[in-house]
């Protein structure tokens, strides 16, 4: 790899043997460094690959201002998310999480801790999320000796939200809320109350999970299922009329348009879980 850019002693942007831009970082690394060196193989802890440039812009300019140490168990938090759990994020986690894990401890430093008023509904809906988020705080204890409140684990799990979601972080903070009235609504309009233990509740949030990063991945399911959707409203009337409830409220709340079949769906969901409630009693 060739050095293009110092940016500080242990971050240097380079272009590798392909002739694409990276990010490079390492101790000492850019320490003494001049533009046009090549990089000893033996100085190269992380290679960040950045598609976007004014991504790759805005985390050149975060990783100037930083310690290594952040960096890095930013860094070791996303490849755990990308090899082990094979979550599909966007690049965007790299600089969103980064600034959060540096902003985090030196605000510990401070003697602030913010409280996650979201705390229990990521737990709850987002477990996956939040095991990484106490991933993280188990990194930053082990590589720095700072222990992080847990509330953290929290908002680190939005971060992922939002990188697999592709929204920002305001919209992420929305999920749980929107995961906690779509689940109201149901209970509602179903007068049930749902076994979160079974498999069916379960797959039922999976769905609105899904639904939900359809929504904002301007992904949804179009209409081509008009006779079985026809099928579904007919033989399910109640649990048709309560996907409809949720199909409005998301509507309402993102501004995007819930098709028919993706009540359907939505309403084949909800059928299982009442049949589970149902056997119960």
């Amino acid at each position: 790899m060739v050095i293009d850019k110092i940016i500080n002693n242990n971050i240097v942007s380079a272009f590798d043997n392909t002739g694409t831009e990276v990010v490079v970082m390492g101790r000492g690394i850019g320490f003494g460094s001049k533009i046009g060196n090549l990089i000893p193989e033996k100085k190269i802890e992380k290679v960040f690959r950045i598609k976007s440039q004014t991504l790759a812009e805005q985390f050149t300019e975060l990783l100037a201002n930083m310690p290594l140490e952040h960096a890095r168990i930013s860094h070791d938090i996303i490849s755990y998310a990308e090899s082990e759990l094979k979550l599909r994020l966007n690049q965007s986690i790299y600089v969103t999480l980064t600034d959060h894990i540096n902003f985090a401890i030196e605000r510990l430093k401070m003697g602030i801790q913010p409280e996650n008023a979201l705390l229990w509904e990521i737990k709850r809906f987002y477990p996956q999320e939040y095991r990484l988020g106490q991933y993280g705080l188990q990194l930053v204890e082990k590589e720095l000796g700072i222990n992080l409140p847990q509330d953290e684990a929290g908002f680190i799990a939005l971060h992922f939200v939002n990188a697999e979601y592709g929204t920002d972080i305001r919209d992420a903070l929305n999920f749980p809320n929107l995961m906690k009235e779509i689940l109201s609504i149901a209970r509602k309009e179903l007068d049930i109350e749902f076994d979160e233990e079974s498999l069916h509740y379960e797959r039922f949030v999976t769905h609105v999970k899904f639904l939900l990063q359809r929504v904002y991945r301007k992904e949804l399911l179009s209409d081509e299922e008009e006779e079985l959707a026809e099928m579904v409203q007919s033989k399910y009337k109640r649990e048709y009329i309560c996907s409809k409830k949720i199909a409005e409220y998301i509507e309402e709340k993102t501004g995007s348009k819930i098709s028919g079949e993706e009540m359907m769906y939505l309403a084949i969901h909800i059928r299982r879980v009442t049949m589970a409630v149902d056997a119960e009693e």
